[in-house]
């Protein structure tokens, strides 16, 4: 019988979810809504800059707000009635793709975790089987081989040709697949972070979480020259983030970093990371960061956000508050009710 230590804790979100963080499209914004007083207060001369002038328009923003507290609101039900669906009613076309195989992966990456499974690994001597971006603390590394990429698109392009529902990765991916629902996390992803990636986020990022790392949401996004181009300039609801290319044939569309999120974007200086098929990019889920619109082709991402609950249980990296808990679904946004041991507390910065 499995004792109380032995329990993998529930996971929760942060009452945040609903009001915080909704982005404007239209407008490029990332806004707070409380009230509709609130909302003018904080966001109607701001707006007006950018273009939203009249009464109509003002309205039609609002509209698209509360459909989006609505959508969220639901979120839980209506994500967990998804996967029952797609668990019931879709037919996998590689159902191998959907449980991690080390074949799947590089012999590079495979050597950078022997490494840093080690017991006389560092983070200097990681660093030099890792390939430094301009960026500052985004790193680089081969995945997944090439052959298993393909497989896995060719999986999720019939996923998305099915009849099954589907939800969006967030408010700014319109076309991609959450994983979770289709059935990737528990053979596939999970495994992928504490594993493999896990012993490599401990020796890079130990200040903002990366050894103590306990959950995910994992996504697809996809860009295409008849859908989304572009990603605007965002930070991730994240502590630590893997973005790896899954192909196709694409040309431009590179990610721009620029400072973490506490710095004004008039004091920051971007630099441009390109996206190669089958490597992936770790960075700092509060280091802010964009896509550049693709020129040509269809581009396929495999996003992992990784989160560690001893640094969000005490301060929430979207609204910067203490969590306010509601209910989640699997590992929900990542945060417990478990307290913090004082010996192992890890300070994001």
């Amino acid at each position: 019988m499995a004792t109380e230590g032995d329990r993998k804790p529930a996971f929760y979100m942060c009452s945040c979810l609903i009001s915080d963080n909704i982005f404007l499209d239209g407008y490029k914004l990332h806004v707070r809504f409380v009230s509709e007083q609130q909302f003018r207060l904080d966001y109607q001369t701001q707006l007006k800059r950018l273009g939203c002038v009249t009464e109509q328009q003002f309205e039609e923003v609002l509209h698209k707000i509360y459909q989006e507290v609505d959508r969220r609101r639901g979120l839980v039900v209506t994500s967990a009635e998804r996967a029952a669906v797609i668990k019931h009613t879709y037919r996998p076309l590689h159902p191998h793709v959907y449980h991690l195989q080390e074949s799947y992966l590089t012999p590079k990456f495979k050597q950078i975790v022997e490494y840093c499974r080690s017991s006389s690994a560092n983070k200097e001597g990681l660093l030099e089987l890792l390939e430094v971006e301009a960026a500052p603390r985004v790193y680089r590394f081969p995945v997944f081989q090439r052959s298993f990429c393909e497989e896995l698109m060719e999986e999720l392009e019939h996923f998305e040709q099915s009849s099954a529902p589907k939800g969006r990765p967030n408010t700014m991916n319109h076309y991609g697949i959450l994983l979770d629902e289709l059935g990737f996390d528990e053979g596939f992803i999970t495994p992928l972070r504490e594993h493999y990636l896990h012993p490599v986020t401990s020796l890079l990022y130990p200040d903002c979480g990366g050894f103590c790392l306990d959950s995910h949401k994992a996504f697809v996004v996809k860009y295409d020259m008849n859908e989304d181009l572009d990603l605007s300039y965002h930070y991730d609801n994240a502590e630590v983030t893997l973005n790896v290319s899954l192909g196709k044939e694409f040309t431009d569309g590179n990610l721009y970093f620029g400072d973490m999120r506490q710095v004004p974007i008039f004091e920051t200086e971007c630099a441009e990371v390109e996206h190669r098929i089958g490597e992936g990019l770790l960075h700092r889920g509060q280091h802010m960061h964009g896509a550049l619109p693709i020129s040509f082709g269809q581009r396929w991402n495999l996003i992992v956000w990784m989160r560690a609950s001893q640094e969000r249980n005490k301060l929430c990296p979207m609204c910067k508050r203490s969590p306010s808990l509601v209910e989640g679904e699997g590992f929900a946004d990542g945060f417990t009710k478990h307290q913090t041991p004082l010996n192992t507390s890890c300070t994001l910065t």
